[in-house]
Order: C-alpha cells, then sequence, then structure tokens
C-alpha cells in the first residue's frame, strides 16, 4: 500500500503506457485473426507493445471462441475461426509503469448473444468507472459493476475480482473486490475488468486503467468500448 497513491511523474509514466497499449490495440485490429493460432496474435501484441515503447512485455492473452471462457487462459494453438469472440488481455512496462487493458473482437459477423452478452460487460465496465471518486471503498467498485452483470442473469459468470492496482508492477494493491474496504484516495490506479464466461462457448471482458481524480476517475486507456468486428 506503500505504492498505492501515484505523484504526478508515475501519472504520467503510467498515462504514457496506456497510450502505448491503446495504440497496440488499434494495430492489433489492423491484421487478420481466422486462420491464425493465438500465438501468432499474442506474438503480433508482444512486438506492437515494443514497437509502441514498452521496455518490457508481461503479458498477452489471446483466448478465442471456448478459449476466452477461462479469464486466465494463455494463448495457445488454437487456430482462430470465424464467428469467434477474441478476448485480447495484454500490457507491460513503459518507463517502468504498468499497462494492462482489455478488449474482446468478433471474427465476422457476432451473433445476437455475443452481442448481448458484451453490451452487459460494456455497461458493468462503466458502472464501475462511474464509482469512482475519493472516499468510496475498493469494494463499492466492484459492488457497482458486478450489480450490472448480476441484473443481467450472468451473475455466476462473473468469475474474478473487479480489479486491481497498477504501477511499478502490473498487479498490486488495491484491489477491487468485496470485503476490501480501503478506500480511493486521489493518485491511486487500478483496473476496472469485468467479464462474463460462458464455459465451453466464449468469453467477454472490457478493461480500463482508471486514476482517482479529485472529483471521480479518469481513464488512463481510451479505445473504443464497442464491439469491434475483425476479420
Amino acid at each position: 500500500m506503500m505504492r498505492a497513491v501515484k505523484d504526478s511523474n508515475e501519472l504520467m509514466r503510467l498515462a504514457a503506457a496506456g497510450a502505448a497499449a491503446d495504440s497496440t490495440y488499434g494495430e492489433i485490429v489492423q491484421r487478420r485473426f481466422a486462420g491464425r493460432r493465438e500465438t501468432e496474435v499474442a506474438a503480433d501484441l508482444a512486438a506492437l507493445l515494443r514497437e509502441f515503447g514498452h521496455e518490457q512485455v508481461d503479458f498477452t492473452v489471446v483466448g478465442s471462441g471456448p478459449n476466452g471462457a477461462n479469464p486466465h487462459h494463455e494463448a495457445g494453438d488454437r487456430v482462430i475461426e470465424p464467428g469467434d469472440a477474441v478476448v485480447l488481455d495484454f500490457g507491460g512496462l513503459r518507463y517502468g509503469y504498468g499497462s494492462d487493458t482489455t478488449r474482446t473482437v468478433c471474427v465476422g459477423e457476432p451473433t445476437s448473444e455475443i452481442r448481448e452478452v458484451h453490451e452487459v460487460v460494456r455497461q458493468a465496465q462503466q458502472a464501475g468507472v462511474d464509482a469512482v471518486r475519493p472516499g468510496v471503498s475498493c469494494q463499492e467498485i466492484d459492488r457497482a459493476a458486478r450489480k450490472v452483470i448480476t441484473d443481467a442473469g450472468y451473475g455466476e459468470q462473473f468469475i474474478h475480482r473487479t480489479g486491481h492496482g497498477i504501477g511499478v508492477t502490473t498487479h498490486e494493491p488495491p484491489y477491487m473486490v468485496e470485503g476490501e474496504e480501503q478506500p480511493l484516495v486521489p493518485g491511486m490506479c487500478f483496473s476496472v475488468e469485468p467479464g462474463i464466461y460462458l464455459a465451453g462457448r466464449f468469453g467477454v471482458r472490457i478493461e480500463d486503467i482508471v486514476t482517482v481524480t479529485a472529483d471521480g476517475g479518469r481513464r488512463l486507456n481510451n479505445t473504443d468500448h464497442g464491439l469491434r468486428v475483425v476479420e
């Protein structure tokens, strides 16, 4: 917790890392997914993170189709197919500070179910971000995001905490999880990353890094939250 509140220099580094991750996403969605292995797309993500200024790549999660239903899936040999939802979760260090963002794309035209689940997650992520302000407890961010997913009937499919702190490592206190009563303080930075995981079928997660401001929260990731269709 001694590292939890960032000063202006640290916030500048975190913002630069977030911008580089955003540029990586903007580039990867221009590339082909169908017919390629998850590991190939993951290699592209790693190369792009470095191209956009990261000195260290910590993770490049590519979870396609049923693999996306495992929030901790690591890229494997599965060949990405038309119709797949693909969870892209990637980050590392730039100027010694972390990036971590997730978007879910669809290869070709998404089904109505994929669209519905994605929209629920988008609304949950927005609710989590909207709840950020000084003095609010960490668990309230989790509760805000989780309520949207539970109310939509997918509560049992949201199987992890809503967020974690970030700084010189990509996972550190504070944690946005039920039972964490630590109040938010301006300068804290953490992820807001709700998800829905339908076992054996597909998953959706949307993640931004958010910093607490004097009167609310500010995203350090600014790519589009809509369901992006890729080839």
